[in-house]
Parts: C-alpha cells; structure tokens; sequence
C-alpha cells in the first residue's frame, strides 16, 4: 500500500471517530435540552433555591455570578488596559518588561482554575486567610 493511500485511509478513519464524538457530543446535548428546557420558567430563573425541598430557583446564584462578573470587569478592565498600553507605547525595552511580558505570557497559558486554586492555596497556608471551616478540616 502507498503512502498516500494509507494517508487517505488513516485521515478517513480519523474523521470517521471525529464524526462518531461530534453525534454522541450533539445527541447529548439534544437530549438535555429537550428533557430540560420545559422545567425552565421564570419562577426557577428569578425564585430562591430551595434547602431541604425540591424545586426552587437559581435567582440569587445567578445574581452573586453576575455581581462577582461586573465586579471583576470593573477591576480588571481598567488595570489590563493601562498595562497593556504603558509596556506597548511607554516602557523601554529591558530586563524587566521582558520578563513582564514572559509572565503575562506564561499566565495567558494557565487555566484560571488553576491560578485561583494557587493563589487561595498561599493565602490559606502563608497569610493564614482561610475559613474557620477550612481550618479545622485542614488540621
């Protein structure tokens, strides 16, 4: 067999599985979207979860992730802009904006779950920051 028959088996087959994941991909999401959006009303979209019953809403989760997401923006926006500006138009090339700018690179790579999983483990360990909760189970 040739090598440009076998490149054409081998890519048919990888787009063949690639074609099988997408369905099962898409079949799920089908399936949770025909089975969840009739539960979906106004009441679960802006009512209070409820502890010990079922039903309930998401409104107040959903307006802590809207609130920690405005406030995030309002810190982050302003500080990434002036950086971003000052080490493109401003600083001098050196060690040090070289270095600034590996770092930015480095942290543009990392997934921010594992930056803010870092960054609660040196407050919980080295300033001594953590919930009284998280104390006592860390013991």
């Amino acid at each position: 067999m040739s090598a440009k028959k076998l490149d054409k088996l081998a890519t048919g087959i990888l787009y063949t599985i690639a074609g099988i994941i997408v369905a099962i991909l898409a079949s799920l999401l089908l399936f949770i979207l025909v089975r969840g959006l009739p539960k979906v009303s106004w009441h679960f979209l802006t009512g209070r979860s409820s502890s010990y019953e079922a039903g309930g809403g998401i409104g107040i989760q959903l307006y802590n992730s809207f609130f920690l997401l405005v406030v995030t923006l309002i810190i982050s926006i302003p500080l990434s802009m002036g950086a971003g500006i000052y080490l493109s138009e401003y600083a001098k090339k050196g060690r040090l904006t070289d270095f600034i700018r590996t770092c930015i690179e480095i942290l543009s790579s990392l997934p921010s779950v594992v930056v803010g999983l870092f960054g609660y483990l040196i407050l919980l360990f080295n300033f001594n920051m953590a919930f009284p909760l998280f104390q006592v189970l860390w013991l």
